[in-house]
């Protein structure tokens, strides 16, 4: 493993963006692409960042769902490290299809201390994992970590809102229940990725052991309601790029 991966500065930013996820106080985490957008955010005043593989992909010209590699990911993160000086967590998708050491390993070469991964393969039909091969995702990301001396900060997220999936009846217990399995495994954070009203998030809140993470738009919510409902950490996931490319063809239309 390069030497790069064992300085104290990434043990610190991994730390610094850790201690940031306060229920009730939610560090806001702008989701951005590429490195001018990352520099945005960071000249607006955000101690951290998310880096999101919607917009990414969208920026690079390629599909959202894996339809670009693991390694076009890091090209990416590699450019936005190199643009700004704060703690970076990516979302890396359903994996790529790649052992969770090289994850691990490959962030911390490119200079990333967080991560999000999500439950629906799509590499394999688009397949939503069992919540016990999600945990063992989860607990094998941390072991990486651990042996790369990186306590990489683990946002584990399930679709299952999104994806509207099963029963309605009973998605909100399975939402919590695989959820809780991936605190057990060794999780951060946890990310039932949708849009929610707020007594699903405080309920979301009160059942689980960990600080959530609440999807906002950023143009359109109010960045004050988010912190009553209990959550621990927003991030922005394709909305801050679709709301910038809104107004680009607002200014670009006047010129037809």
């Amino acid at each position: 493993m390069p030497e790069q991966q064992f300085t104290p500065a990434l043990k610190d930013r991994a730390a610094t963006l850790l201690a940031l996820h306060v229920p009730g106080t939610p560090v806001v985490l702008p989701t951005v692409w590429d490195a001018w957008s990352a520099k945005l955010a960071v000249d607006a005043g955000f101690s951290a960042l998310t880096v999101g593989s919607h917009p990414v992909a969208d920026s690079i010209g390629k599909e959202d769902g894996e339809g670009m590699s693991f390694d076009d990911l890091l090209a990416r993160v590699a450019q936005i490290t190199g643009a700004v000086d704060v703690p970076l967590s990516v979302d890396v998708e359903s994996g790529y299809g790649e052992p969770a050491q090289r994850i691990i390993e490959g962030l911390l070469s490119v200079g990333a201390v967080g991560l999000n991964v999500e439950d629906t393969v799509h590499k394999e039909g688009k397949r939503i994992r069992s919540a016990e091969e999600h945990a063992a995702l989860i607990g094998d990301l941390r072991r990486a970590a651990d042996a790369a001396d990186v306590h990489v900060v683990l946002n584990a997220r399930t679709d299952l809102f999104l994806r509207q999936d099963g029963d309605e009846a009973d998605r909100f217990d399975r939402a919590v229940s695989r959820l809780k399995l991936a605190a057990d495994a060794g999780a951060d954070s946890l990310y039932p990725v949708g849009r929610h009203d707020d007594e699903t998030y405080r309920r979301l809140v009160a059942e689980l052991p960990l600080p959530v993470n609440a999807i906002a738009q950023p143009d359109q919510d109010d960045p004050a309601s988010f912190g009553p409902l209990g959550v621990g950490r927003i991030s922005f996931g394709p909305f801050w790029q679709g709301a910038l490319a809104v107004r680009a063809k607002e200014i670009l239309g006047r010129w037809q």
